[in-house]
């Protein structure tokens, strides 16, 4: 029998698996701008009443959207940092929004929600089975009978795991504060035995000149998960898929999709 060893996970992150996330404030001016989730995440949320909960909530790019519109929400994450940073930009907004640090994989409270929800791929942090498992019990727990679980992540198509392990270009983007354009590429490998994928992010700064003048690596590893998969394994947590889409417009998901976006009832 083949032995292989999969790296202990503390919460919904591995030890090593933190480097995205220890710079929150680089992390809201690379994501802030992705909104395709927050209009459907509205859609639903103006079908319950009570407070919605937002697992893996980061810096709140979903969640502060939902309390401006009258929602009252519950972030979840086990970083600090990020939460630190969620505090901040709502912190003389008066918004109705709580925020709260544990680990989404038993996540403890006194509340039950119609609704809970987690995006930006945050799925894929749950590197093991016991990882994924502890998170669908935790959300299991914290739902009322026939609430709604929503959430996204990458469709593993073989184009997207079978990069070549090699930097190659992602996107450039002008940084907000400086100014300097940042040149972003990644290096990815996937392990098929553990399904996981490990990622490099490098992002070389440049002046006006177009000369590399500082650069940054992160490292990032992910679960992908495969559609059958998937849905023996929400069945086995007491989920009913009510739709799975391509992405946040309701595309009907096909072979080549690049997200699967679940809507789950608690069964």
């Amino acid at each position: 029998m083949m032995n292989y060893k999969i790296e202990v996970v503390v919460g919904e992150y591995m030890l090593n698996n933190t480097d995205e996330y220890d710079d929150p404030i680089l992390y809201d001016k690379e994501n802030d701008s992705y909104h395709e989730d927050i209009s459907f995440l509205l859609k639903w949320a103006s079908k319950i009443q009570g407070p919605i909960i937002d697992i893996a909530c980061g810096t709140g790019r979903a969640a502060i959207p939902l309390a401006k519109e009258g929602h009252q929400l519950i972030g979840i994450d086990i970083h600090s940092g990020m939460l630190n940073e969620a505090k901040k930009k709502t912190a003389n907004l008066n918004l109705p929004i709580e925020w709260i640090e544990q680990d989404c994989t038993k996540f403890e409270m006194d509340v039950k929600s119609r609704m809970i929800y987690t995006v930006g791929n945050s799925f894929q942090h749950f590197l093991t089975n016991e990882a994924q498992d502890g998170l669908l019990s935790s959300v299991y727990k914290h739902l009322d009978n026939k609430g709604t679980f929503i959430f996204g992540t990458r469709f593993p198509s073989a184009e997207e795991l079978l990069q070549p392990s090699i930097e190659e270009y992602w996107r450039t983007y002008t940084d907000s504060e400086s100014g300097k354009k940042v040149d972003v590429y990644s290096i990815s490998n996937y392990d098929s035995l553990s399904q996981i994928q490990h990622n490099t992010t490098i992002r070389r700064y440049k002046n006006s000149n177009d000369e590399i003048i500082n650069e940054k690596r992160t490292n990032i590893s992910l679960r992908y998960v495969f559609p059958q998969e998937m849905e023996r394994m929400l069945s086995t947590h007491g989920f009913n898929i009510m739709h799975v889409y391509n992405d946040w417009n309701e595309t009907p998901i096909t072979k080549d999709s690049y997200q699967m976006i679940y809507v789950c009832e608690k069964v």
